[in-house]
């Protein structure tokens, strides 16, 4: 049974402008000093229900964060605008910012917060399931032949990741070889003459922020001429939320690459 953190000497005001910090918070058990969260936050349901809804991710309202007067503001640099953190910290307020894009960098955030919310036991121990966990999926596919994919995350444009993101991080320890990788912008647009050209074994459609359906798979086997059988649906919150979700994140995509390699 793990041991209880003891209470801290005083009491955190938080607002969370990001659904993946938010469950965070609440898995480093600090989701009672949440004072605002946006609504798009909406892990653990019954955590967040009552909390005071301050905007969303791109318009959060500034002006009443300030008025709630919270010690920290947790932000991500790809959900929320950094005019919004600017003006924040131009209030006065403690901003908290992050990006992380692979797993390293996923721990170290979750160890970073888990000490600016003084949970620096139960973030460590969050990390510490994630390299444990990222070395397992590595250590098992070492060797093995590579799964191409195509990660795709919304439509009308078809749009896909590059390297530089966290769902490519995920796939690609899975076992995964991204066949958009090398584009140069984060978040390519695609057609589906050019994912057929690409060749990928797998292509995968996000439950966010596109909520991908299984006709969209349809849709997009018949334009692109791809076997249907390569089409399958991934949920996006294992996929792309970064924090307290990881662990299970990577156990989630290891599983998805996997399945394709059988499917062989």
């Amino acid at each position: 049974m793990r041991s209880r953190i003891p209470p801290t000497r005083f009491t955190l005001k938080l607002v969370s402008l990001c659904p993946s910090l938010t469950e965070l918070v609440f898995a480093l058990e600090r989701g009672p000093e949440l004072v605002g969260v946006t609504r798009f936050c909406v892990h653990p349901a019954e955590g967040v229900r009552a909390l005071e809804k301050v905007g969303g991710t791109k318009d959060p309202d500034v002006a009443r964060i300030v008025a709630l007067a919270p010690d920290l503001v947790l932000m991500n640099r790809e959900e929320n605008r950094v005019e919004d953190a600017e003006a924040l910290r131009a209030a006065g307020l403690r901003v908290h910012d992050s990006m992380p894009r692979t797993l390293a960098e996923t721990a170290a955030m979750v160890r970073s917060i888990g000490a600016a919310v003084e949970r620096a036991g139960l973030g460590e121990a969050i990390a510490r399931d994630i390299e444990r966990r990222a070395e397992r999926v590595r250590s098992r596919v070492a060797g093995r032949p590579r799964v191409r994919f195509a990660y795709l995350i919304w439509r009308k444009p078809w749009m896909s990741v590059n390297a530089d993101t966290f769902a490519h991080a995920l796939l690609e320890l899975a076992g995964g070889e991204n066949v958009f990788g090398a584009r140069p912008v984060r978040y390519p647009e695609v057609t589906a003459e050019g994912l057929e050209a690409a060749e990928p074994e797998l292509v995968l459609l996000a439950t966010e922020p596109f909520p991908f359906e299984e006709q969209h798979a349809d849709e997009l086997a018949r334009l692109s001429g791809l076997a249907r059988e390569r089409f399958a649906l991934a949920d996006g919150e294992y996929l792309s939320w970064h924090g307290s979700r990881t662990p299970d994140g990577i156990d989630y995509a290891a599983g998805l690459i996997e399945a394709a390699r059988r499917g062989r």
